[in-house]
């Protein structure tokens, strides 16, 4: 198989996100070429149990078998919920399988002691909130977490109505920028209102995942120049 030298696979489960990515990555890393894998029922079936069922985690492992199998240097999963699967998955492969919110929680802990988490799905909340104890554990910090939950919009987002989702999310963040040094956006569907939230100057600082998450690719794909 005739692939280019830097060649990653991404892991999606909200079919949307895969154009804004593509160019995120390729802007990241010039001439890289990017293998999508779309698979709605892995954040389905997780919605469902709330936690991360066994053959999602099964089915992740093979996700990034077939990435590696296809010359892909690096499987992207770019689902908050499945996050934990996929820090899982890195015991199977080969080639590193990164969660697009890593970077995020390193940056929050260490932009502030107050840090608030946002998500519209529980089955996101706990895995972000845990990702960011983690963080701050490695750190060696001990800030306080706000977990919050944005009740009504998911279902708004699935049925298709973007401005209840964005007004529910902005709502929410309005009630808890005051209680928060840095305000996480759990899920990169959330990112697109992150404009919005940074009206007033003296508000917290916000973070979303996709930019941060995709930067990290540059390190495994370092410059001809550097």
């Amino acid at each position: 198989m005739n692939l280019p030298l830097n060649t990653i696979a991404m892991l999606h489960t909200v079919p949307g996100l895969v154009p804004d990515m593509e160019a995120k990555a390729k802007d990241a890393v010039p001439g890289l070429r990017v293998m999508h894998y779309v698979d709605e029922s892995l954040l389905h079936d997780t919605i469902a149990l709330g936690t991360t069922p066994g053959h999602v985690r099964r089915r992740l492992v093979n996700y990034a078998r077939y990435a590696e199998e296809s010359g892909a240097q690096a499987l992207l999963v770019t689902c908050s919920s499945i996050g934990e699967a996929a820090t899982a998955a890195t015991d199977f492969v080969s080639i590193p399988v990164l969660r697009i919110d890593a970077p995020m929680a390193k940056q929050a802990v260490l932009t502030g002691e107050r840090i608030g988490v946002l998500a519209t799905l529980s089955a996101t909340l706990g895995p972000t909130t845990r990702l960011v104890q983690d963080s701050a554990k490695e750190q060696n910090k001990k800030p306080t977490i706000n977990p919050r939950i944005v009740g009504g919009a998911f279902d708004a987002l699935r049925a298709g109505d973007r401005g209840k989702h964005d007004s529910l999310v902005l709502a929410a963040f309005s009630e808890l920028a005051g209680e928060c040094d840095v305000v996480v956006l759990a899920q990169a569907s959330m990112a697109r209102v992150l404009n919005e939230t940074l009206v007033s100057p003296d508000g917290p600082t916000v973070l979303a995942s996709p930019d941060s998450g995709v930067a990290q690719l540059s390190s495994l794909f370092p410059s001809k120049d550097s």
